[in-house]
Parts: structure tokens; sequence; C-alpha cells
């Protein structure tokens, strides 16, 4: 009884000391491993695209856990590939958060891909990092969006072909993937040119399906409209695959930069790989990176990343460096909150800021929006872009101010 008595009393003891010993978010470090989802779909139409960002978030998880983890722990990622289905999207985010319990989801491309799952977000009250730049026009405490809207890239990108180093573009044509990023992105720019003087008549907007491969028809009908003697250019907003076989009937008919300049949105390093880019070169992208940016920090990023897939060219692109950031950013506000908690990460991430790889501050602001530069680069023959136009970061204005609806919040912002 006597033995007995002083074990429980040294275990008491113990505990006390223990209680007393306690800081608050180390509890955490001895709970097992901090699960994050990765949503992004590795086969069907984006595949060609999103493959890429799974393989970077699996490498920076690596490299955290080299560093000891996060709060001490392990982190454990729990891949999902909702297979360019975006019903599937909000499924699987349903899984990630209810089943798998993960603290933060980094994923999706396509706008309906998010729009799918952002209400799951927002009941589950989940964490989202999303990548890709998008059409704005959109404000969930829920998300956390780490690239471009409209307001500082695509209206940058018009000025630019609208300047006599950009060409003095006088007519343009709108061409985008049927769905809500191409659409409402080009409402804004029909409204921002409509506001430059350039008439109706002046502007041709077509959508094709996701997937769209038969471009003869429609290439034929880009080189028409440009016959008529003025100044234009293609806005291109088409994503994923389709890109392929539309660069590739654009070479076939002779489309050259020359003549009809194309400026993509959604089309970076790893969608020309697979192409011969020879016919293609002078034709434009807009993002806030591109592989060929020179600074220690972009050289030091592409290293670890052929490192990583033992790859010596492989490339990176614009939303990898958004991904890249958004995790850093992450992982900076649990370290700083001590904890995974949606709501003390939400509000310890405001404010922070990771130098990129482009050399920039990129600063994650109370809009959950992210402060960067707009760059437009040409495309070359060896698949890279040499970098024409280079702002200065930008604040990013979620709701366009050239949509009359959003005249007060724009303001506001």
């Amino acid at each position: 009884m006597n033995i007995t008595r002083r074990r429980l009393g040294t275990l008491t003891a113990a505990l006390a000391l223990s209680a007393a010993l306690h800081v608050p978010g180390r509890a955490e470090a001895a709970e097992g491993t901090i699960k994050i989802g990765i949503l992004h779909s590795l086969s069907g139409t984006m595949a060609i695209s999103e493959t890429v960002l799974k393989d970077l978030m699996l490498m920076l998880v690596e490299e955290q856990n080299a560093k000891g983890g996060l709060l001490g722990r392990k982190i454990e990622a729990v891949v999902v590939d909702p297979a360019s289905n975006w019903p599937l999207f909000a499924e699987k985010a349903r899984e990630l958060l209810s089943r798998d319990k993960v603290a933060a989801v980094f994923g999706c491309w396509t706008s309906v891909s998010r729009k799918s799952v952002l209400p799951v977000f927002e009941e589950l009250d989940g964490l989202l990092f999303y990548p890709l730049e998008y059409e704005g026009e959109e404000s969930s405490k829920n998300v956390f969006y780490g690239s471009s809207v409209p307001d500082n890239k695509a209206i940058p990108a018009v000025d630019y072909l609208m300047s006599a180093s950009g060409g003095g573009i006088k007519r343009w044509i709108l061409e985008g993937t049927d769905y809500v990023y191409p659409r409402t992105s080009n409402k804004i720019i029909r409204a921002y040119l409509t506001l430059k003087g350039v008439a109706d008549e002046d502007i041709r907007e077509n959508y094709t399906p996701f997937g769209f491969s038969d471009w003869q028809s429609e290439v034929a009908a880009i080189k028409q409209f440009a016959a008529a003697g003025e100044p234009t250019a293609v806005i291109s907003t088409i994503n994923g695959d389709a890109n392929v076989p539309f660069y590739k009937e654009l070479g076939n008919q002779g489309v050259k930069a020359t003549d009809v300049p194309v400026i993509a949105f959604s089309v970076g390093e790893e969608e020309l790989k697979g192409l011969d880019t020879t016919p293609l070169v002078g034709h434009l992208a807009a993002w806030s990176y591109f592989q060929s940016i020179d600074t220690p920090e972009n050289k030091a990023f592409i290293a670890r990343w052929r490192a990583y897939t033992g790859n010596p060219k492989a490339v990176t692109n614009d939303p990898m460096e958004s991904a890249y950031n958004l995790f850093r950013l992450w992982v900076a506000a649990v370290e700083k909150a001590g904890t995974t908690d949606v709501a003390a990460v939400s509000a310890a991430i405001i404010g922070e800021k990771v130098v990129s790889p482009t050399g920039y501050d990129v600063v994650m602001n109370k809009n959950h929006h992210v402060t960067k530069p707009v760059m437009i680069g040409e495309i070359q023959p060896g698949g890279q872009f040499q970098i024409v136009y280079q702002s200065k970061p930008m604040a990013p204005h979620p709701w366009s101010p050239y949509l009359p609806q959003n005249a007060s919040r724009a303001e506001a912002e």
C-alpha cells in the first residue's frame, strides 16, 4: 500500500510539473502529424497544368520536414485527384476537411473548381490557399488568394498592348474557355476597352469548351477579323490542354506575332513544354513571374526544383511561384500563432510577407489577396519568355472598379 501511495505521489508531482511547464501551442507537438490537403487535377483536361503544382507542394513539405517540421511536428500531405471534374472537387474537399482533418488545403486551378469548393470551406470553416490568378469579384474569409486579379494583370496588359511599345493595338479578340474566369475577366476587359473609346465592332468575343481541339475554323475567323487593317491582338483566357491544339493551329495558319499578337493569361512554361515554339516566337503571356527572371532567389528556386525532380531541364512557372509563396506564408502564420487553428492562422497571416523568387516582397493583405507585380513576356524559341514589361508590385483590388456595380466597393478597398 505504501509503495502504491509513493508511486501515486510521484505521478501527481510529475503531472503538476508538466502543467507548470506547459507553453501554449506546444501541446500540438505531441499530437502526431499536421495534415495538409493537396487538391489538384492529376487527370483530365487540367492535368497538363495542375500536376506540377502537386509535385511542388510535395517538395515544399519534404523541405519543411527536413527543417524539423512545423510546431515540432511533421507535415503530412494528403493528395487527392478531383480529375478535372468540378463537382468532384467539392466532394474531395469535404473529405479532406471532414475525414482527413487537414489544417489547410492547397489547390484548385480553374475558377469553376474554386467556386465548387467554396461553399464547403465556408460550411466546414476550412482554409483554402488558391495559387492562380483569377477574375476577382469574390471575397471569402476561408480563402487566401496567391496571385493576380484583373486590376493588377489584365488591365496593365491591355495598357501595354495599347502603347506604342506594345503595338498600338486598336482591335481586340477575346478568346476564352467557356466558364466563369474567361467570361468575367472579359466583362471587365470589355468595360475597360469601352472606357478607353474602343467601339463594340472592334471587339470580338468567343468561347469554346474545356478540352476543345478543332481550332481550324476559329483561327481562320481570327485572321479574318484582323484583316480589317487596324492593329489587332488576341487576349487568350483559354485554359488547360486546349492550348496545345490552339497554338499548333496558329502555327499551321501562319498567325505570327508580328501580325496578330496573342497574349495569354493561362499559358506558361509548363504548357509550352510539349510544343514546337518556333512559329510562336513573339507571342505573349502576362503573369507575375517567369522562369527567366534573373535574381538570386529565382536561381535558387529553380535549382531546388530541378534537384527535387531529378530533371536538369525542369521548368518553373507563375502558379508554382504563387503556391510556393502561399505555403511559406502559411508556415509563417502557423509559427506566429503557435497553432493550426483556422481563426488564429487567419489573423496571423495578415501583413505577413515573404521574399518571392522574383526578389520582391509578397505581402498578404487584409482582403486576402497579395501585392505582386505584373510582367509581360515574349515566347522564345526554347519555350522560355523574354520579359518585355515589368511593373512595380501593385496592390490587389479584387472588386473591379470598371464594373458599375462595384464602384463603392472598389473605392473602399
